[in-house]
């Protein structure tokens, strides 16, 4: 799989596209190239949109499917068994699932084991303002609205 980053940037009031893909650089030459990477960037980004919208239809259905097997399974007492497919076998197994660490979870975490809330400040405060912030240039698609 190729690890593809699009920069744009402006040198002598030329526009220029670099896409590093596996230390390959190409430059965008004139106007008319540059025209045909906006119209691909813009048909791979409908694509993408509509791969998206379809994954994710595909994501709810199958967790749906995925809780209407599983409580027929549990209330049949079935959930111990295996059921063998083409490929595999399929069987219900307990996960956890941890929620994120934000910053409200480390506030309260921090005020129950620091009693001053000054302290319990600035500490979020420190780790607030001493993230780790990276910047690079992206395209950003906007839509017309229906009139």
């Amino acid at each position: 799989m190729f690890n593809i980053k699009m920069r744009i940037y402006r040198h002598k009031n030329l526009l220029y596209n670099i896409i590093m893909s596996d230390n390959i650089i190409e430059q965008i030459q004139s106007k008319q190239e540059l025209i045909e990477k906006i119209q691909k960037w813009v048909t791979l980004d409908s694509q993408l949109k509509i791969v998206s919208e379809k994954t994710k239809q595909m994501r709810e259905m199958k967790s749906q499917l995925n809780s209407q097997i599983c409580d027929y399974m549990n209330a049949h007492n079935m959930a111990q068994n295996k059921i063998n497919i083409s490929d595999g076998e399929l069987r219900i197994h307990e996960k956890k699932e941890y929620s994120s660490i934000t910053f409200g979870y480390v506030e309260r975490c921090l005020a129950e084991l620091i009693k001053d809330k000054a302290q319990v400040n600035y500490i979020m405060q420190y780790l607030k303002d001493n993230r780790e912030i990276s910047t690079c240039s992206d395209i950003k698609r906007t839509y017309k609205k229906p009139e």
